[in-house]
C-alpha cells in the first residue's frame, strides 16, 4: 500500500482572532472517495467539487483512490471558502505534483473557481496578520486581496491569479499549459465617493456644537433631543470630522473588522474614524453582531474607534436598545454560538437622535403638538433609565433664528479638531503609565486622587447625588465630563464650575437618572 501525505496551512478566523490551520491530504488505495475531517462547514465540505475540477483544469489527473484530508486542529471549527487553496495545494503535493516541504514557510488564502482562478475571501488582513505572527515567510493570496494583504509589514506577500502559478512557483514541472488572459496586479483603485462636510456648515447650535466638542475630547457619549429638520443629522455627521485620526494600531484594529465584515472594497487601511448609521428597522443581530456559524461583526464592532449615530433613537426596538448597555460599558461584544464564541472589540462613541415626541413639536410652547402626555411618555420610555444613565451629555438642539442665518463666521471642523487635540494631549499626558487614554474609560477613583473631600467640586458633585439629581453611575460620568472640560480650558483639574456644567448636561429625560 502506498500513503502519500501533503501539507499546507492556512488561517481560521473566530472574530478578529485567527489560529494557523495545518491542511493534510492522504491519498492511499481503496474505493474513489473524498472527504475532509476537521469540523468543516458547508463551504468547507463543498471545496472538494471546487479543488477537483481546478486541479483538472490544471491539467492534473485527480486520483481515483481515496483521498481523505484533515484540518488541523481538528477541535476548531472551519468556516468559510479561504481554505481552497491550501487544500489543492496539500492534495497536489500528496499526489506528486509539486515537491515535498516545497509549503514549508508558506500560507494559501484563497477560495478557487472551477477553472482555478483565485477568487478573493474576506478576512484577509486578519488572516496574514496572524500569519506574520506565527513566523510564516509567505503568503500567496488572490490578486484582488493584494493591497490589503500588503497592509501588513514583515511578511512576503506573493498575489497571483490562478492556480497552476501557484504550482509552478512551488517547483511543479505537471502543469499543463493553460491559456488565459493576463490579469494585471491592480495598485490603484477609484476611491469610494463621499461628500465632504465641515462644522462650519452648520447655522447656529453653538450649544450642541460646544457639547460635541466635548464629547470628541473625552470620547463621551451624547443624546441630542430637538424637533425635526433642526440639524440634528447634520451635526452627528460632522462629529468624525473632529476627531483625531486612528493609530496605527487602531487603524489595523478597525480594518480588521471592516474586512472580516467585507466592507473594504479597496483594500485601503482605514485612518479616520468610522462612522455608523443602522437604520431604526435594524435587528440585534445586525446591531451587535451575530449569524449562523461563527458570528460576524455587527454595527457596533464596525464603529469601533468611531461613532455610533442611532437616529431616530426611541423607534428602534427596546430590544435593540438594551443590547448596547453592555458594549457601552465593556467596549467590547461576546457572541456565543454552540460551535464557536466571537469576541469583538465594540468601544465607540454612541451619538443618539430623538424627537421631543412622536410627531416631533413638543417643544417652546408645544402649542403645535398632537401627542398626547401618554403618547410622549410611552415613546421616550423605550430610552430606559439604565440606558440614559450610561450617555454623559444631553444637549437639547433648538430652533435657530433668522439672524443666525447671517452668520457667516462658523469656525471649521479643523479648527475645533486642534482644540480636541489638544485635550486629548493633556488626558495623555495625564494617563501617561495607566491603561486608558481618554476621561471616558477612567474610573472615578483614578480621577479623584489628591483631591480632598472637602473641596468645593467634590461638593457639588456629593450635593447632587444626595438630592438624587445624578445615580452613583451618574457621579463617576460627570466627573469624566468635568475632567474633559477642565482639559478644553487648559486647567490642570476641574473646578466647582466644570461640575456644575457637567452635571446639568446629564440627561434629564423621564427615567434617566
Amino acid at each position: 500500500m502506498i500513503e502519500i501525505v501533503g501539507q499546507a496551512k492556512c488561517v481560521s478566523l473566530t472574530g478578529i482572532r485567527g489560529d494557523m490551520v495545518d491542511v493534510e491530504s492522504h491519498v492511499s488505495f481503496g474505493l474513489s472517495a473524498f472527504n475532509i475531517a476537521g469540523l468543516p462547514d458547508t463551504a468547507v465540505k463543498e471545496a472538494r467539487d471546487r479543488v477537483r475540477a481546478a486541479l483538472v483544469s490544471c491539467g492534473l489527473s485527480f486520483p481515483t483512490s481515496r483521498v481523505v484530508v484533515n484540518l488541523s486542529p481538528a477541535s476548531l471549527k472551519k468556516q468559510g471558502s479561504s481554505f481552497d487553496l491550501a487544500l489543492a495545494v496539500s492534495l497536489a503535493m500528496a499526489i506528486a505534483a509539486i515537491p515535498r516541504n516545497s509549503t514549508e514557510n508558506w500560507a494559501f488564502i484563497a477560495e478557487l473557481g472551477l477553472d482555478g482562478r483565485l477568487h478573493p475571501v474576506r478576512g484577509m488582513l486578519p488572516s496574514v496578520y496572524e500569519c506574520a505572527k506565527r513566523g510564516i515567510k509567505k503568503v500567496v493570496v488572490p490578486i484582488a486581496n493584494a493591497k490589503e494583504a500588503r497592509l501588513i509589514t514583515g511578511i512576503e506577500v506573493v498575489a497571483l491569479n490562478h492556480l497552476s502559478e501557484v504550482l509552478v512557483m512551488l517547483g511543479s514541472r505537471s502543469v499543463g499549459r493553460i491559456q488565459m488572459p493576463i490579469v494585471a496586479e491592480k495598485t490603484e483603485t477609484l476611491p469610494i465617493h463621499r461628500q465632504q462636510v465641515d462644522m462650519s456648515e452648520v447655522v447656529g447650535q453653538e450649544g450642541a456644537k460646544a457639547a460635541l466638542e466635548t464629547a470628541a475630547a473625552g470620547g463621551h457619549h451624547i443624546l441630542m433631543v430637538g424637533p425635526p429638520g433642526i440639524g440634528k443629522t447634520m451635526l452627528a455627521a460632522r462629529l468624525p470630522t473632529i476627531l483625531p485620526k486612528l493609530t496605527h494600531e487602531d487603524s489595523l484594529e478597525v480594518t480588521s473588522i471592516h474586512s472580516i465584515s467585507g466592507n473594504l472594497p479597496n483594500g485601503q487601511l482605514i485612518t479616520i474614524p468610522p462612522f455608523e448609521t443602522p437604520h431604526h428597522t435594524s435587528t440585534a443581530a445586525a446591531i451587535i453582531g451575530g449569524g449562523s456559524g461563527i458570528p460576524r461583526p455587527g454595527a457596533v464592532s464596525r464603529a469601533h474607534k468611531g461613532v455610533l449615530f442611532m437616529d431616530e433613537a426611541p423607534e428602534f426596538s427596546v430590544r435593540v436598545l438594551q443590547t448596547l448597555r453592555q458594549p457601552l460599558e465593556s467596549g467590547e461584544v461576546i457572541i456565543d454560538r454552540v460551535n464557536a464564541t466571537a469576541k469583538y472589540p465594540a468601544r465607540f462613541q454612541l451619538v443618539m437622535a430623538a424627537n421631543p415626541c412622536p410627531c416631533g413639536m413638543f417643544y417652546d410652547t408645544g402649542i403645535k403638538c398632537t401627542c398626547t402626555s401618554v403618547a410622549r411618555r410611552k415613546y421616550f420610555g423605550k430610552l430606559s433609565g439604565p440606558l440614559l444613565d450610561r450617555i454623559d451629555l444631553q444637549v437639547a438642539v433648538e430652533n435657530i433664528k433668522s439672524k443666525d442665518l447671517l452668520n457667516t463666521n462658523a469656525e471649521s471642523s479643523a479648527v475645533i479638531a486642534q482644540r480636541v487635540q489638544n485635550a486629548r494631549n493633556a488626558q495623555a499626558e495625564r494617563l501617561k503609565g495607566t491603561e486608558w487614554s481618554l476621561n471616558s474609560e477612567v474610573p472615578s477613583s483614578f480621577l479623584l486622587d489628591g483631591i480632598d473631600y472637602d473641596s468645593p467640586m467634590r461638593r457639588e458633585l456629593n450635593l447632587a447625588f444626595d438630592k438624587g439629581v445624578v445615580s452613583l453611575r451618574g457621579m463617576d460620568r460627570a466627573l469624566r465630563v468635568a475632567w474633559t472640560l477642565a482639559d478644553l480650558r487648559g486647567k490642570v483639574s476641574p473646578s466647582r464650575d466644570e461640575v456644575a456644567e457637567a452635571i446639568f448636561m446629564r440627561p434629564k429625560t423621564i427615567g434617566g437618572r
